[in-house]
């Protein structure tokens, strides 16, 4: 490889890594083919897969054999649960779904907001509540911030006909995801709208999501005790004891 390859094939990354991270190439995007950035960037096959490698290795895209490579769409993992989208569980238990937006406020971030998002300043935030239903009976209580100077697109939504998990899924490629589960007694307007006594137990689920250094969302679920169970399988690593 030349002194010029080797300078071009980060380039190439960049350039792609770029638009996938701004946004622009939305998950499922077909990423031009080998040799389309062949004569883009006037260079070898060589040069083109050093580029493509690490996208793939730090799961920004996906290489398909003879189909190409296309921006990743990315799934929530972690040890102890895989959070699916909502609407996705719900039909898959065979119950309608149903949502509907109960709230929704675009403002300057307060100190909580920052602190909830990690922003170290204060910004511009969509923060929406929203409750999401399964077989009429609601199923979870969504409470949303949204930061707009990652997101800025998601002002324009129309979020009481679109949920907004599976509009961030589909739109806004993240790279990094945290948890947090844990169980709680919810305040008696929340236990209203989930219509459960006041000292029912809840599920929480709190995630947040970053693309690069940018914060992009932070989201609470509560779901109401008996309508979510936590399920996990494992398999001991090697050397560990049974």
């Amino acid at each position: 490889m030349t002194v010029r390859d080797a300078t071009l094939h980060k380039r190439i990354r960049a350039d792609i890594s770029d638009r996938i991270l701004s946004g622009a190439w939305p998950p499922g995007h077909r990423v031009p083919a080998e040799h389309e950035l062949m004569a883009q960037y006037g260079c070898s096959r060589m040069t083109v897969n050093k580029a493509l490698a690490p996208l793939a290795e730090n799961g920004l895209i996906v290489r398909r054999r003879r189909a190409g490579s296309f921006v990743s769409r990315p799934r929530i993992h972690s040890a102890v649960l895989d959070i699916p989208d909502i609407a996705a569980e719900v039909t898959g238990r065979g119950e309608t779904y149903g949502y509907e937006l109960l709230a929704r406020t675009e403002r300057r971030a307060s100190a909580a907001d920052c602190a909830a998002l990690g922003l170290d300043e204060a910004a511009r935030v969509l923060a929406l509540r929203c409750l999401h239903r399964a077989g009429g009976a609601p199923f979870a209580l969504e409470e949303r911030l949204i930061n707009l100077g990652a997101a800025p697109e998601a002002a324009e939504v129309d979020f009481a006909r679109t949920a907004p998990g599976g509009w961030l899924l589909a739109h806004i490629p993240w790279t990094e995801a945290e948890h947090r589960i844990s169980a709680a007694n919810v305040a008696p307007a929340m236990a209203r709208t989930l219509r459960i006594a006041p000292t029912a137990a809840c599920l929480v689920l709190e995630r947040r999501t970053w693309r690069g250094a940018d914060r992009i969302t932070h989201v609470r679920l509560t779901f109401p005790g008996e309508a979510y169970d936590l399920v996990a399988r494992f398999a001991p690593s090697a050397g560990e004891p049974g």
